[in-house]
């Protein structure tokens, strides 16, 4: 339980009552599908974090836009810059140009080790701070083969 309380708020599960008599403490973890499609980890089932922004074992749901880019960054508590590069058609000299938008997306503690450069799936939720109106739902590594891999575009 202590491994859990890292804020000076006691941390716990909105849908768990802790005082109930005769019920294995053991098994009180409560968690959700987010749907459409994505599996719930395996660390979000069986893990001890406490994420009231966690689409799975928090108060978020995922509606709206679901979008896929690469980490840029992976600096603060969790929230992430997820970079998403498109094309522009230029129609005056019928030529494209690379442009990209950044997103802050929170990062549940469902998901560790991610870096800069990996790949990931992110779901349109709630704001839930001022900049951040995204969530990670799927996270995959980075792979390296070489010494240059080929990039989007």
């Amino acid at each position: 339980m202590s491994e859990q309380q890292t804020e000076r708020s006691f941390q716990k599960q909105d849908a768990v009552f802790l005082n109930a008599k005769g019920v294995n403490k053991k098994n009180s973890r409560w968690y959700k599908e987010v749907g459409l499609g994505y599996k719930t980890p395996a660390s979000a089932i069986n893990g001890t974090y406490i994420d009231k922004k966690c689409p799975f074992t928090g108060n978020v749901s995922i509606r709206g836009r679901i979008l896929a880019g690469t980490v840029s960054s992976a600096k603060m508590t969790n929230t992430i810059i997820v970079r998403r590069e498109y094309l522009h058609y230029i129609p005056k000299y019928q030529r494209y140009e690379k442009r990209h938008k950044n997103i802050a997306a929170h990062l549940s503690p469902a998901f560790v080790g991610v870096q800069k450069g990996d790949k990931v799936i992110v779901g349109q939720c709630r704001p839930l701070s001022k900049t951040v109106r995204f969530n990670v739902i799927k996270h995959q590594k980075q792979q390296q083969k070489g010494s240059k891999q080929f990039q989007q575009f």
